[in-house]
C-alpha cells in the first residue's frame, strides 16, 4: 500500500504542479464563459445602421403592406402568432419571449417607394443600380405587376451574402403578399391571424412523486454529463496513454519492476491521472456555480429542478464511464511503443462513447423497452443510456444497482487484462503487440 500511495502522489504532484495544468485549470473556466456569453453577445450586436432598401412596385398596392409587415419586428414566417400580444401572453411566456428576442436578431429597414412615373423598367434598374455603387442604397426589390400569382420577386443588392436581412426581407414580403391575397378573396386579415395562433402544448410527467412540469432541463444534464465524459476521457486518456508510453520509451519500467509490481505501479498512475482529472473538474464545478450565483444575475438561467439523488447517479455513472475508458487507454498504452500507434487505436474508444449519445435517442422514446434495458446494461453505453432512463422515466433500483454493478465489476476486470498485459507489454520494445500476443501473455502473465 506504502509504494501504491508513493507512485500516486508522485503522479498526481508532478502533473497538479506543472505549468500546464496551471493554465488550463485557470482559464478553462474563461474559455467556457466565453464560449457561452461571446456568441450571445455578437449575434445581438448592431453593426451599420439602417438597410436602405428602394422598392419597385409594380402591383401598385404591395408597397404599403411590406412596410407595415416590417415595422411590426415580427417575423411571421417562423410563427403564427397575431403580430398584437396581449398583456395575458406576455406574463405567461417571459422566458420564451426573451429566447424569441434573442434568437431572431430584429433588422431594420428603411424602404424608399420608386414609382415608374412613364420610365421603362430597365431605365428604373440602371438608375437605382448607380445609387447602389454610390452606397446611397443598400439594394433595391422590384416586385413585379404578377407577385400574387407568381411569388417571385427579385432583390438587388452590393451585399447579397447577408442572409440575415435577405431572410427577413423575404420573410416579411411573403407575410404581406399572404395578406393582400386574404384582403383580394374578401376574408378578415385580423381574424385569420387570431384563428392561426398556435398551441403551446405542455408536457406534465406523471410519476409516484404526483404531477409536476416536465421542462426537458434533466435531459440537458444528460447529455451535459456525457460530453464532460466525452471531454474528460478525450484529455485524460491521452494522459494514461502517454504516461505509459513514456516510461516504456524511456526504458524506465524495467528499473521501477524491479521495486514495485507492475500491477501496483500501473493502477497507481491510472489513480494519479484520475484525481488529477477530477481535482481540475472540481475546480470548473466550483467557478462554474460561482459564475451562476453571482455573475449570471438578472440573465434569465433556469436552474434545473432535478432531484438530488438524480446528481448522485449522474456522479456514480461519471466516475464509471471515466474508470471504463481510461483503463483501456492504459490497456492500449501497454500494447504500443509509440504516442502516434496508441493514437490510432484510441479511435474505436472514442467511436463507443459516440454510439452511446446515438442511443440514447431511441432509449429517450421508449425507456421501458427491452432494448432501452439491455443498453443501458451494457457497461461501455451505460454511463448515458442509463442516465437518460432515470431522468425520463426512472426505472427500478435493482436496474440502476445492476448497470452499476455490472459496470464497476468491468472495471475491475479490465484493470486486472491490463495490468497483465503491462507486465509483459511495458518489458516489449520494437514493435506493437499483436491480438494473439495479447492473448498469451494474459495467459501467461
Amino acid at each position: 500500500m506504502q509504494k501504491f500511495l508513493a507512485v500516486v502522489k508522485r503522479e498526481y504532484i508532478q502533473r497538479v504542479s506543472s505549468k500546464f495544468f496551471i493554465i488550463v485549470t485557470l482559464l478553462g473556466p474563461l474559455v467556457m464563459a466565453m464560449f457561452g456569453v461571446v456568441p450571445a453577445l455578437i449575434l445581438n450586436m448592431d453593426v451599420g445602421g439602417r438597410v436602405r432598401v428602394a422598392v419597385v412596385d409594380q402591383t401598385g398596392k404591395m408597397f404599403a403592406p411590406l412596410q407595415s409587415t416590417l415595422s411590426r419586428g415580427r417575423d411571421e414566417e417562423r410563427t403564427a402568432r397575431p403580430a398584437a400580444i396581449n398583456s395575458e401572453s406576455v406574463n405567461r411566456n417571459t422566458n420564451e419571449s426573451v429566447q424569441e428576442t434573442a434568437k431572431i436578431k430584429k433588422t431594420n429597414f428603411e424602404l424608399q417607394e420608386v414609382k415608374p412615373e412613364g420610365r421603362t423598367l430597365e431605365t428604373i434598374k440602371a438608375l437605382l443600380n448607380q445609387r447602389v455603387r454610390a452606397k446611397e442604397l443598400d439594394g433595391f426589390l422590384i416586385l413585379p405587376g404578377d407577385l400574387l400569382e407568381s411569388g417571385s420577386a427579385q432583390f438587388y443588392g452590393h451585399n447579397t451574402g447577408d442572409f440575415i436581412t435577405k431572410e427577413r426581407l423575404e420573410s416579411a414580403l411573403s407575410a404581406a403578399v399572404r395578406e393582400q391575397r386574404l384582403v383580394d378573396a374578401n376574408i378578415d386579415v385580423h381574424l385569420v391571424r387570431t384563428l392561426s395562433r398556435r398551441v403551446d402544448l405542455q408536457s406534465i410527467k406523471v410519476g409516484t412523486a404526483g404531477e409536476e412540469k416536465d421542462s426537458g432541463e434533466g435531459l440537458i444534464l444528460v447529455f451535459a454529463t456525457g460530453f464532460i465524459i466525452y471531454l474528460t476521457v478525450l484529455m485524460y486518456g491521452q494522459i494514461v496513454l502517454g504516461a505509459i508510453i513514456e516510461e516504456k520509451e524511456t526504458r524506465i519500467a524495467e528499473i521501477l519492476f524491479s521495486s514495485v509490481k507492475p500491477f501496483t505501479l500501473m493502477v497507481g498512475k491510472l489513480t494519479g491521472v484520475s484525481l488529477v482529472a477530477l481535482t481540475q473538474l472540481g475546480v470548473w464545478a466550483i467557478a462554474f456555480i460561482g459564475f451562476v450565483m453571482f455573475a449570471a444575475k438578472g440573465l434569465p438561467i433556469n436552474i434545473p429542478n432535478v432531484s438530488p439523488l438524480v446528481f448522485v447517479y449522474f456522479a456514480l455513472f461519471f466516475l464509471l464511464g471515466y474508470f471504463i475508458y481510461s483503463t483501456i487507454y492504459a490497456l492500449i498504452g501497454s500494447m504500443v511503443t509509440t504516442a502516434q500507434e496508441g493514437g490510432q487505436l484510441a479511435m474505436p474508444i472514442i467511436l463507443l462513447l459516440v454510439v452511446g449519445f446515438y442511443l440514447a435517442f431511441p432509449v429517450i422514446q421508449s425507456p421501458d423497452s427491452s432494448f432501452a434495458f439491455w443498453v443501458s446494461m451494457v457497461p461501455f453505453f451505460s454511463p448515458i443510456t442509463m442516465v437518460v432512463r432515470i431522468v425520463t422515466q426512472t426505472p427500478p433500483f435493482w436496474q440502476i444497482a445492476l448497470s452499476l454493478a455490472i459496470g464497476f465489476a468491468t472495471v475491475i476486470l479490465l484493470t486486472w487484462l491490463a495490468a497483465r498485459v503491462y507486465r509483459i507489454g511495458m518489458l516489449m520494445y520494437g514493435k506493437r503487440a499483436t491480438i494473439p500476443e495479447v492473448l498469451r501473455w494474459v495467459r501467461q502473465a
